[in-house]
């Protein structure tokens, strides 16, 4: 049955009744203190050692303004007031928290859906005469039911509005964005907030006007951060999320299987062409150590880290580090701890496509193993094909096996489908990380967890990101001379026992098919891992 709406003269006030809602069916945030140690069993202590909470000195994480959203939104939107009712922007510091007194489940499912459906229709808000609040915080969401992900049935339309030049309607969804917003909040508020920045983003790099920064409107990611707390975030954001872990662990897990067929005394050379920033590494070393005849008489590591030549890659999610920030003494210390003859190599701001046996310093006499993961598609080719070029030039340095990670999303290019279905669809990435992220963290805030998400959000505003399905990787390398290796059992076995330490809610699944490794949250695609191998009767 429709709900009408009420008469300007109704004691009803929609706006003010949607913002005093809640979500009646998402429990609220636990009140006990997170205790960052709890469970870590990363790496031991040999590696990292969590004696105190993870601290952020640079204090980089400030209160989030709207307001200076709004104001760059609007500078590209027509002077005159669309929406005559509007209230100012409110400062979300000032709004006060919801009380269980105010909490009525069943009003706030019935006035937050009218008030959504108001939004996406263009139908006007009215001016609240009371108080504006807003829902109350909480660990959970409404995972992958979309009635429950408001955030997106109001970013999408706004993009969709975008597309169309409907600037009325843009002007009138920013509104509500703008009072729903938070990055404090469950996954529905900070997918807002990132959303309602990168939208405001594009709005004023299309009129040619400079967009907020990332750091003024406090939103903290990998770059603003300092080396300590980054290092230390990562870890710890692997001991509790599988997002990289499970893929760096069938990673590691295929260097040990390629280096098992080959000669003991050969040397292992790993390409490093990933986003783990040394965090990947020290539980193969380990693991090295437990091979039968011990580990390999030399193992040389080669960081590639990407070039930021124009800035372009700034933008990419996971890829960029904090300025000046090195691993290698980290993981050399941790190599001799344990009898390793490690060598760590970098090749820092380098061209992929400037790859070559001479660059790398390869050998016959070791065995070469490329990882590359969560990377390639972070290149911003004008041209897709490009790509094989790349897997090429990777092929031509005949490594013993080729293990590819890349997210399993839909393609999200501006070449492929205009501005509301590039970012519906990393709406959708985003949401994804945010949701699962909720979950790891318990719901608790934390700077960590800021950077972590605001890391993540770069996909919202970087289109120059190119993502493709897993059939089309698996289409690229068979084009360019790769065949698929099955992983062994001991790969599959040690990654779904790894799964077990995490939310039910992550699914391992291996595709027969085409021997992909597939991780899923809440039966939605997230990653997927393969191995390859040089095809000997490749012409």
């Amino acid at each position: 049955m429709a709900i009408d709406e009420p008469e300007p003269n109704s004691d009803s006030d929609p706006i003010s009744e949607w913002l005093a809602d809640t979500l009646s069916d998402v429990p609220s945030f636990l009140d006990e203190p997170y205790n960052y140690t709890d469970d870590l069993d990363f790496y031991g202590d040999s590696w990292w050692v969590p004696n105190q909470e993870i601290v952020n000195h640079n204090n980089t994480c400030n209160s989030f303004n709207n307001s200076s959203l709004i104001n760059i939104a609007t500078s590209t939107i027509p002077s005159e007031p669309i929406i005559l009712d509007h209230p100012q922007p409110l400062d979300l510091s000032k709004k006060r928290k919801l009380t269980d007194s105010d909490h009525n489940p069943k009003a706030s499912r019935k006035n937050q859906n009218r008030q959504i459906n108001e939004a996406e229709d263009g139908r006007v808000v009215r001016r609240s005469t009371g108080p504006k609040r807003v829902p109350t915080k909480s660990t959970g969401s409404n995972g992958n039911n979309k009635e429950g992900r408001w955030a997106e049935h109001l970013l999408n339309p706004c993009a969709a509005a975008i597309t169309v030049g409907n600037m009325n309607r843009v002007q009138h969804l920013l509104y509500v964005l703008h009072e729903l917003a938070s990055f404090t909040g469950d996954a529905n508020h900070r997918l807002a907030a990132h959303g309602l920045h990168a939208l405001t983003h594009h709005l004023s790099s299309s009129s040619g006007s400079s967009s907020a920064s990332s750091s003024s409107i406090g939103v903290t990611n990998f770059a603003s951060a300092n080396h300590k707390f980054f290092r230390d975030s990562l870890i710890n954001f692997n001991d509790i999320s599988p997002w990289f872990r499970i893929p760096n662990n069938i990673a590691n897990s295929s260097v040990l299987q390629i280096i098992g067929e080959q000669d003991r005394l050969k040397n292992l050379h790993i390409l490093d062409i990933g986003v783990s920033h040394g965090v990947q590494w020290p539980t193969l070393l380990e693991e090295l150590t437990r091979r039968s005849g011990g580990p390999p008489p030399l193992v040389r590591v080669t960081v590639i880290t990407p070039t930021t030549e124009n800035g372009e890659l700034r933008g990419t999610p996971y890829v960029i580090g904090p300025p000046g920030y090195d691993f290698s003494s980290q993981l050399l210390a941790f190599a001799k701890a344990i009898n390793i003859n490690l060598q760590i190599n970098r090749l820092d701001n380098f061209p992929l496509m400037n790859l070559n046996s001479q660059v790398i310093n390869s050998s016959t006499d070791e065995t070469l193993v490329i990882c590359a993961q969560f990377r390639l598609h972070n290149l911003n080719h004008t041209n897709l094909d490009e790509r094989s070029e790349l897997l090429r030039i990777l092929k031509s340095l005949d490594p013993k096996g080729l293990v590819l990670s890349e997210n399993n999303t839909e393609c999200s290019c501006n070449s492929c489908g205009d501005f509301m279905t590039t970012f519906s669809r990393r709406v959708e990435y985003v949401w994804r990380f945010l949701d699962s992220t909720s979950v790891a963290y318990k719901g608790r805030e934390s700077e960590e967890r800021r950077m972590m998400e605001g890391e993540a959000a770069k996909a919202l505003t970087n289109m120059g990101e190119m993502n493709e399905r897993k059939e089309k990787w698996c289409e690229r390398m068979r084009s360019v001379g790769f065949v698929k290796e099955v992983f062994g059992e001991d790969v599959i076995d040690g990654a779904r026992a790894l799964l077990r330490k995490y939310d039910s809610n992550w699914e391992m699944r291996v595709e027969e098919k085409n021997g992909c490794v597939d991780l899923w949250w809440k039966g939605q695609p997230i990653s997927f891992c393969s191995l390859w191998k040089i095809d000997p009767q490749y012409k």
